[in-house]
């Protein structure tokens, strides 16, 4: 059941948060801008509304999987480490204990979310001027048309390579935050629920889960510019041979506050995201609970 509340609230979260997405991704990506609100004048003026929903619908479908994966793996690999160091699935994990199991749920889950991801940065940094808006000379069309064909058009043009590019910042940035985002849940939830109550209050899941996605992207912030960037990367460009090349060029570049572009904008996204994640993940499996039970 935790794979399906687990989907279930990452669909939700994503319609609440991607218009920030993808200002962020913007503003990672692109030097132009001068700051959050002048990239989000720029994208509502060549763009209108659609311009902040660029690739939206394959998104909500692949962040529920991928959230179902998370969820799903960090429960069996916590029962798992249970089982090994204290001879029950079911007996109260320490916080190493969460810690490592929300690690290696966030390696897993980068499998499933690589090429999603490179579909949805090549979506919301290219540019489609609105219908409304007649530019000064003429436009050529969009490259990609769409999620789909994005991935279809990068796996011809850049192998199947192309699908995962970016996946070693990836890893870098899911395994650590992933980690971090399930012990700063775990830890609050003890912290702010009275002893001798079983399960949080719906208001401690909603702090507990919004300060959590805080914390982890707080974390997540350097190594996602440094994935956004490599997955934006096309073939016809190769500005970056790798993962360590892009951090060295974009500091070269810009500094160290580079790493750190968006951040923000992340922790801003995040908590509303997170806790629409967590409380839908819980009301999910009470309601599961409940009516098993009454039957």
């Amino acid at each position: 059941m935790d794979f399906v509340a687990g989907a279930i609230g990452g669909g939700l979260s994503t319609a609440v948060g991607y218009p920030l997405d993808t200002v962020k991704v913007r503003i990672q990506t692109e030097r132009h801008y001068n700051g959050i609100w002048h990239c989000v004048q720029e994208t509502y003026r060549t763009e209108k509304v659609w311009g902040f929903y660029k690739g939206m619908s394959a998104s909500v479908l692949t962040v529920s999987v991928i959230s179902s994966v998370s969820f799903g793996m960090y429960k069996n690999f916590l029962c798992g480490i249970c089982k090994l160091r204290y001879r029950a699935a079911d007996a109260k994990p320490s916080k190493l204990d969460v810690f490592l199991a929300g690690g290696a749920a966030g390696a897993v889950r980068v499998l499933f979310m690589a090429p999603s991801e490179v579909a949805k940065v090549r979506m919301q940094t290219q540019r489609n001027p609105h219908p409304s808006i007649a530019p000064p000379q003429p436009v050529s069309k969009p490259k990609y048309r769409g999620s789909l064909h994005c991935l279809k058009v990068i796996a011809k043009q850049e192998g199947f390579g192309g699908l995962y590019k970016g996946c070693s910042a990836l890893l870098c940035r899911d395994c650590f935050s992933s980690a971090i985002y399930f012990l700063t849940y775990s830890a609050l939830c003890d912290w702010l629920t009275p002893a001798g109550k079983n399960k949080p209050d719906f208001l401690v899941v909603l702090l507990s889960g919004g300060f959590a996605g805080v914390l982890a992207w707080g974390f997540a912030t350097p190594m996602d510019v440094i994935k956004s960037r490599m997955q934006t990367d096309e073939s016809d460009q190769h500005k970056y041979k790798g993962l360590v090349h892009c951090v060295r060029e974009s500091v070269r570049k810009e500094g160290a506050k580079v790493l750190f572009k968006g951040l923000g904008l992340n922790c801003i996204r995040a908590f509303p995201v997170n806790m629409v994640v967590f409380v839908t993940y819980e009301a999910v499996l009470r309601c599961t609970d409940y009516y098993l039970n009454k039957e």
